[in-house]
């Protein structure tokens, strides 16, 4: 049973070391830790706490737990590289992919949004087009707004203050705007 489990081990840690799986699969934190098992993907511990929020497409397990032959052959069949393939094969060039520095709202939509949503699996069809495209951006635009309107929301909601900071860089808008690693929520100036 000893020798199993350390055969086990020492498969996992080959597949971890892949440089694909070098990084969380959702936003690119190095050296994860924990596992997608019905994904096959390797994923940071902030991460991991979204999808164990979604169990019905995601269970996650630590790579410290013991492991199955059969789980990690599963895991070196799929990978991080296959499952970016696969889960984000057609993201919008506007749409913001959140890094790990990002907080864990934009993570979470972003999760949902390929896993939960499926939403880049297939191209976005064109609902108008006479080679002038600026409607459909507008549109893609708006759908993204709405996005970080309820993540705004949800941050009014759930927390006191009006304004949140994430680091020390200044941006002074009355909405969310990701950037880099820079986020900062004010609260509308007529309600303060």
């Amino acid at each position: 049973m000893a020798a199993e489990d350390e055969k086990n081990r020492s498969l996992l840690q080959e597949v971890w070391k892949r440089k694909e799986n070098a990084m969380c699969a959702d936003c690119g934190q190095p050296d994860p830790c924990w596992v997608s098992c019905t994904l096959g993907t390797f994923i940071c511990c902030e991460c991991s706490e979204i999808h164990y929020q979604i169990p019905n497409i995601s269970e996650v397990k630590s790579i410290k737990n013991g492991w199955e032959e059969s789980q990690i052959q599963f895991l070196a069949q799929h990978g991080n590289a296959l499952a970016k393939a696969t889960y984000e094969a057609h993201v919008p060039a506007y749409y913001y992919r959140p890094s790990y520095n990002d907080c864990q709202v934009l993570r979470e939509q972003w999760i949902r949004a390929k896993y939960e949503r499926k939403e880049f699996l297939e191209p976005k069809k064109v609902l108008y087009s006479n080679g002038n495209n600026s409607m459909v951006e507008f549109l893609q635009y708006l759908y993204l707004s709405f996005i970080y309107a309820k993540v705004y929301a949800f941050c009014l909601k759930h927390i006191k203050t009006w304004e949140i900071f994430f680091s020390k860089q200044h941006v002074g808008s009355p909405e969310i705007k990701p950037n880099g690693n820079c986020l900062r929520i004010i609260g509308p100036r007529h309600l303060i």
